[in-house]
């Protein structure tokens, strides 16, 4: 059942997808309407699923799920998985690669390999302070306290002098 994301309680499940492109304004439309039909329709063992999505700076999937209604199953995350893989085909974009790091270059975001990420840090061409996006987040209060973040603030931290 889709809700507004907005609405969902703090301890809603989240599940973030990042691009390794910004996509389109039709992408979005087209990507938005295919998460409405996935949403609306998205059920565990037969209940529905209260869910909603936002997608935040053309670049990342947000989905959240209250669990204290009804709990995502094997089967249920499976069909989701296999929902943002179509969505990859589709348009052409890498959503499941946990080994990039997206992080606020200004107003832009960048988007790079682990391993350049850890290069970059090494030459102190991002620093504690460099604003990345912690993916690994697991619930909405953690996603709008934890998700965009100083690196230092971060698992990135590892990578930082």
């Amino acid at each position: 059942m889709l809700v507004d994301f907005n609405t969902l309680p703090e301890t809603a499940r989240v599940w973030i997808y990042q691009a390794n492109r910004s996509f389109t304004e039709q992408e979005i439309e087209d990507i938005s309407s295919k998460l409405d039909v996935f949403i609306e329709n998205w059920t565990a063992h037969g209940g529905d699923l209260h869910s909603g999505y936002e997608i935040k700076y053309k670049r990342f999937i947000v989905i959240g799920l209250n669990q204290n209604l009804n709990s995502a199953t094997g089967c249920s995350i499976d069909a989701s998985v296999h929902f943002i893989q179509q969505l990859e085909k589709e348009y052409n974009v890498d959503l499941m690669d946990k080994m990039n790091v997206s992080y606020k270059q200004g107003e832009f975001i960048a988007y790079k390999p682990l391993t350049d990420f850890r290069k970059m840090a090494k030459d102190k061409a991002v620093s504690k302070n460099t604003i990345v996006f912690n993916n690994l987040v697991a619930n909405k209060a953690e996603y709008i306290e934890n998700w965009e973040v100083p690196a230092s603030e971060s698992w990135h931290s590892r990578f930082l002098n």
